[in-house]
């Protein structure tokens, strides 16, 4: 009698048991499975528009990736809680990223790739002095091979897709970095010292404006027309690669951390302010709406 009355509580529990371990999102790659809908962005530290999906926008957290689709529903991409410092999308390949931090039990992550679209990561390498944590990062949309990385002092640059890495002493701190979109060998640099420009792959460097800068971004068709956000002109636009800025009248709360340009609707642009406020812009900048 006490044997039935523990299969009749043991093989019920067991079946919940299996039943939830086969319905729970897994990091599979397989999106129906893999997207965690979550309600909030929290602690936003990058932010792309994928190549292929002008409905997808992705925003690497603290916590983990995130995605947004049709400017409607939020899911994070599969269960890691690993804090992405630095993100950047493959510029050919919608399924690529690369990233690189903190994993969320402590450390640094290296230079890491995502050939899922975020859903399992691995390590490509340490970088140099490493393993490397990059606060800011980009990949050339000129060519996927040419990667940039800013670690203790020094931009790191590799051109084989992460193998190998050669380092640059910068005297300035990289909060942000933006490769051209036309020119490989020009590259941008925010800065709380100013905006900075390089036209040799970053190993040298020159300063367009100073004072605090925390953001500049691309037009990925006109590579002469840029948008940043800085102490000096707030929310700018400049049309001759930085030399010259006009402000931008706008109704942003925040400081703006990211802007990522939408590549199958160069005018459309979405911006993450410190708030983790999420705006979009249709008209290239010029007028901004908060979407989330």
């Amino acid at each position: 009698m006490r044997l039935n009355k523990l299969l009749f509580i043991i093989i019920p529990a067991v079946a919940i048991f299996f039943g939830v371990y086969y319905l729970w999102p897994t990091n599979s790659g397989n999106e129906a499975g893999g997207l965690i809908p979550v309600d909030r962005i929290t602690h936003g530290h990058g932010l792309a528009v994928d190549i292929a999906d002008s409905g997808k926008v992705y925003i690497a957290t603290h916590h983990g990736l995130l995605l947004l689709k049709d400017e409607k529903d939020l899911f994070q991409i599969g269960k890691s809680q690993d804090d992405y410092m630095g993100f950047s999308p493959h510029p050919q390949n919608a399924n690529i990223f690369f990233s690189s931090g903190h994993p969320s039990f402590g450390g640094n992550l290296g230079f890491q790739k995502s050939e899922d679209g975020g859903f399992s990561w691995k390590k490509i390498s340490n970088g140099l002095d490493g393993p490397v944590d990059f606060h800011a990062m980009a990949a050339s949309p000129v060519n996927a091979d040419l990667v940039y990385g800013w670690y203790r002092g020094n931009l790191q640059r590799t051109t084989d897709g992460g193998i190998s890495w050669e380092k640059f002493p910068t005297d300035f701190p990289i909060v942000l970095l933006a490769a051209d979109p036309k020119n490989q060998d020009i590259v941008y640099a925010a800065s709380p010292l100013g905006l900075f420009i390089s036209e040799s792959q970053g190993r040298n460097w020159r300063l367009l404006f100073d004072g605090f800068v925390s953001v500049v971004a691309i037009h990925p068709e006109n590579s002469q027309m840029l948008i940043s956000y800085s102490e000096k002109f707030g929310l700018a636009k400049s049309e001759d690669g930085g030399i010259t800025w006009r402000p931008i009248t706008n109704d942003i709360d925040g400081t703006l951390l990211f802007i990522a340009f939408d590549r199958q609707a160069s005018s459309r642009a979405y911006a993450l302010d410190h708030n983790n406020s999420l705006y979009k812009t249709a008209d290239s900048g010029e007028t901004w709406s908060k979407i989330r």
